[in-house]
């Protein structure tokens, strides 16, 4: 999880998951050409028909931009299918400069991925929610929630230019911590926590919350009264 800067006008100060908005270049078709492992069309059935393939693929590709954004963490494969390997030194540095252009929008993601020939290899990535802010509240967010397993050789940044700081901790320990004064949490991330400290592997969650499931199962709810919207 990671903490969010205490001067950030909407959730200063909470832990939260790493994300952020779909862009426009998240789902341009050059960008989308350097996807692999999920179509457009299957993206929006799982969406439940809300976005066009296109726009659909763009909301995954932007779980791996804000994921590499925030924590440096790079759902890619080459394009031969191989693991992408940030251990070593020099590509390191590189690719680190470059995750820095791209938050400083110097540089377009879709840009990034033609340079590193990397593709977006999204069978890493399975959706998992969907929450909306309740009309009480005046800034609102439509929200998705996406699991990803930890790609061999990495580990994310312990902050970067939107994160204080971030931390792994398992799920029942999250939840134990929430009511303490420096752990905060809002209402749809204890749910998600709490969904996940009931699974009790990677193959299990895949099993339940996968790429085919089925959006008649997952429609979008609302922290207030946790009703279906």
């Amino acid at each position: 999880m990671t903490r969010r800067p205490e001067s950030m006008r909407f959730l200063g100060g909470f832990y939260v998951f790493p994300g952020g908005t779909v862009h426009r270049d998240d789902h341009s078709e050059r960008t989308l050409a350097r996807c692999c492992e999920l179509s457009g069309e299957a993206a929006s059935r799982i969406l439940g028909g809300q976005h066009d393939a296109q726009v659909a693929l763009g909301h995954w590709v932007a779980v791996v931009r804000e994921l590499f954004e925030e924590v440096g963490i790079l759902l890619c494969v080459t394009e031969s299918g191989a693991a992408v390997e940030l251990r070593d030194g020099s590509a390191k540095t590189r690719i680190e400069q470059k995750r820095q252009a791209i938050v400083k929008k110097q540089l377009e993601f879709g840009d990034f991925l033609e340079s590193e020939k990397f593709l977006c290899d999204l069978s890493q990535v399975a959706y998992f929610d969907h929450w909306v802010t309740p009309a009480i509240y005046s800034m609102r967010f439509d929200t998705r929630f996406y699991a990803a397993i930890l790609p061999p050789g990495q580990m994310p940044l312990k902050c970067s230019e939107e994160v204080t700081h971030s931390l792994w901790i398992k799920p029942g320990e999250a939840l134990a911590r929430m009511n303490r004064s420096d752990f905060p949490i809002l209402p749809p991330t204890t749910t998600v926590l709490s969904e996940f400290a009931r699974i009790p592997s990677w193959a299990e969650l895949q099993r339940r919350f996968g790429l085919c499931r089925s959006s008649d199962h997952n429609s979008a709810l609302s922290p207030r009264g946790f009703q279906k919207l």
